[in-house]
């Protein structure tokens, strides 16, 4: 980690992609991206009787990774052909408790017109509790996956000559056992691991090289001539900020978790505006004064918001339901279904952390706050130097 006194050394290229090249970390590649690749394989080999491998999938963004089978097989039941693959995760140089896990994917016919149907197998969750971005009963497969595993079976059924009527089961070896890790049983997901991934693409988070990675993009930015840069927890909200400000890719910070070290860079050096965009849940720790949102050093405090709800006119029943919400995104749906403004109060409370931080220095501070979707669901327009 870079000292304050250190010569400033600026990479070619800023944004997200240029941070990860400065940090000389390896990206990895999600649990959604590993079973996509399998469902690819099995359902191709449902067909045809033959496993491509390697196989080669589509991200969101149009990489094209092609990722080698650790385990297939085809089997006759009762009712009908079966086909597994599967791939061994690989999350680069992040210290994920999924890498190395092996994600199988068993692909069977489905009944006509069904589409793809998702089942849970050994090792991966089941939602049990509302406030995730699946409903109860539902296999842990997140919503992202979920759309590039139906893209994938689209894709081998026009190829072979399938209907994409398909059964897919995902499962995890010793999911359940390493779930035990993770907030799965906290948040009610029962049973293993959820299948996760909103690019595809595993980025490694390296405190200390993470840190300097911050600091470089924040170099960029200022020999670039920018005065407003975005610090955003995930692609996601890098979205929503260029959406809303048309900022160019050199002003973008992938701030991960560590929004301390954004905020402490900037304090010493300073470009003239801020946003910082993020999931509702992560911002609401920002909120209650946390600079470091990452899940393992601090939690949603529902209670916070409750008493937040309370200063928005929530009544006392609709806070308590708050303060007892299984996940911040469930407590953001009941304030918004009660016209409380709890998505604005919490971008309120972020930047007036981020402004703690920044006093003394030139900075204004905007907060963007979403939900899963990308959808704003908070505001706070700037304050600072700058601001009204």
């Amino acid at each position: 980690m870079r000292s304050g006194c250190e010569e400033t050394v600026v990479s070619e290229a800023g944004g997200r992609a240029g941070q990860l090249r400065s940090s000389g970390l390896r990206h990895g590649w999600t649990t959604g991206a590993c079973a996509t690749a399998a469902t690819k394989a099995a359902y191709r080999a449902l067909l045809t009787g033959e496993f491509p491998d390697p196989v080669e999938i589509v991200l969101p963004k149009g990489q094209r990774p092609a990722f080698a089978l650790a385990a297939e097989g085809l089997t006759e039941e009762a009712g009908g052909r079966r086909a597994m693959a599967g791939v061994v995760k690989d999350a680069g140089d992040d210290p994920d408790v999924t890498h190395g896990a092996l994600v199988r994917s068993t692909v069977w016919a489905g009944e006509p017109g069904a589409g793809v149907v998702f089942r849970a197998g050994p090792g991966v969750g089941t939602v049990t509790k509302p406030g995730l971005p699946l409903p109860v009963g539902e296999p842990a497969v997140n919503p992202v996956p979920r759309q590039l595993i139906r893209e994938a079976v689209a894709e081998v059924a026009a190829e072979c000559g399938g209907t994409g009527d398909v059964v897919v089961e995902i499962s995890v070896d010793h999911g359940e056992e390493i779930a035990r890790s993770t907030w799965n049983p906290r948040l009610g997901i029962l049973g293993g691991l959820s299948i996760l991934g909103t690019t595809g693409i595993v980025v490694p988070y390296s405190c200390s090289a993470w840190i300097d990675s911050i600091r470089r993009g924040v170099d960029v930015a200022r020999a670039a001539g920018r005065t407003h840069v975005a610090g955003c927890t995930g692609s996601t909200s890098e979205r929503t900020a260029v959406a809303v400000h048309g900022l160019p890719e050199d002003a973008l910070l992938d701030m991960g978790d560590f929004a301390g070290a954004v905020l402490k860079y900037l304090k010493r050096h300073p470009v003239p505006r801020l946003t910082i965009a993020g999931g509702f849940a992560k911002l609401s720790k920002l909120a209650a004064g946390h600079l470091d949102l990452h899940s393992a050093r601090s939690q949603v405090d529902k209670g916070y918001l409750a008493a937040l709800a309370r200063t928005g006119g929530a009544d006392e029943e609709l806070a308590a339901a708050v303060a007892a919400a299984n996940t911040g995104l469930e407590a953001i749906r009941l304030c918004r279904a009660a016209g409380v403004p709890l998505g604005d109060l919490v971008a309120e409370a972020a930047r007036a952390t981020a402004l703690g931080v920044l006093v003394g220095s030139p900075v204004a501070v905007d907060v963007i706050c979403i939900d899963r979707a990308g959808t704003i669901v908070g505001r706070a327009e700037p304050l600072g130097p700058l601001g009204p």
